[in-house]
């Protein structure tokens, strides 16, 4: 029996929109086939969910079972599309309604005892599910206050695979995920040190309050002790919160690289301190599947380089076009990307390699 079930994956910053089909043959071999270009966490998720399924007391076909991840020519990456291949696989057997699937996009990924687990890249899928017209997305309980950030669509939070299963069949509802306040959210400090702690260097502290009243990138240099890295790290504490929709846009990023944690959203700009020995590609971008670099964590913010010189130039000249033109263009052999490169810089270093300009 074939049953159809709508998912999600992210290229670049965007969610695109994916038909998980499975179909459950009445004869074969109990085979488990991944078909639709999986990768290799994909392909793996067979073995997860059967034994979700399992130990969520269900149980799995015990002939071939075959599943399709279309359009098949976008690549799958991620652990993302356990969830929706095991209610596939439910619905295809009975013990899911298959009508209850209508206007719903699932995500998530399953440990093998059935709960779910949370995946990256949350807000551009529920992004795309309400440009598709999806009523509703259901998504790890982990997930849910980033996505509640899309406004127009049921945001559905599951912990484990019994309660959706449950919900799904009408037995027990799942309460819709509560809109967080962004304005409610607590500041979590992302600076060390706050300007109304530090005492002298009132010149340079005058020149960080320009910088940041105008977004201007600043060059501070000094002999060791100075205090220069103090007063960068000490920067973001001059700068106000971001607007709405810059802070749907940042988290954006942040939720595309896995690194909201605890349902907190990213409302204050954000302050990036990477290494000299960072990459290139670490710093601006890329990989295979590319993903967002330093700049790009940085967008809205502050990228701050500490001993500029220390830095290599290619690493460097790579800043160029970031800083001219407020985002960063990838390309690979599969097509290109875009991310959003808008920071202010903050670079240190000292007068020369002695450091004291002797």
């Amino acid at each position: 029996m074939l049953s159809k079930v709508y998912s999600g994956v992210t290229i670049g910053l965007d969610g695109v929109l994916i038909e998980v089909e499975v179909d459950v043959a009445n004869k074969g071999l109990p085979t488990f086939i991944i078909v639709g270009l999986p990768s290799k966490a994909v392909d793996e998720a067979k073995d997860r969910v059967r034994t979700a399924i399992i130990n969520s007391s269900f149980e799995t076909p015990d002939s071939k079972t075959t599943i399709n991840l279309a359009p098949a020519d976008i690549p799958k990456e991620g652990s993302s599309f356990d969830l929706p291949i095991a209610i596939g696989i439910l619905s295809s057997s009975g013990s899911v309604d298959r009508e209850a699937l209508n206007n719903s996009l699932f995500v998530g990924e399953l440990s093998l005892e059935g709960i779910v687990r949370e995946v990256p890249g949350i807000i551009s899928i529920a992004f795309m599910a309400r440009k598709k017209k999806l009523k509703n997305i259901f998504v790890p309980d982990k997930n849910s206050a980033e996505a509640t950030l899309v406004d127009g669509i049921n945001v559905f939070p599951v912990k484990k695979l019994t309660d959706l299963v449950l919900h799904l069949n009408g037995h027990k509802a799942i309460e819709k995920a509560k809109k967080y306040s962004i304005v409610g959210q607590q500041r979590e400090e992302n600076y060390e040190f706050d300007y109304k702690d530090i005492k002298g260097q009132e010149q340079a502290k005058r020149a960080f309050e320009i910088a940041a009243a105008g977004f201007h990138n600043i060059h501070v240099k000094g002999p060791p002790g100075a205090g220069k890295t103090m007063l960068s790290r000490g920067f973001p504490s001059l700068l106000p919160p971001l607007k709405k929709e810059e802070v749907l846009e940042v988290s954006k990023i942040y939720s595309v690289a896995g690194l909201i944690k605890n349902n907190k959203y990213i409302i204050y700009p954000p302050f990036r301190t990477p290494h000299h020995t960072t990459s290139k590609v670490g710093l601006i971008g890329g990989s295979a599947h590319p993903k967002p670099g330093e700049i790009s964590l940085a967008h809205r913010g502050v990228l701050f380089l500490d001993e500029l010189p220390e830095f290599p130039r290619s690493t460097l000249e790579a800043l160029r076009q970031p800083i001219e033109d407020g985002k960063i263009a990838i390309s690979r052999a599969a097509g290109s990307l875009s991310f959003p490169s808008k920071f202010l810089l903050v670079a240190a270093s000292n007068p020369c390699p002695c450091g004291y300009l002797g």
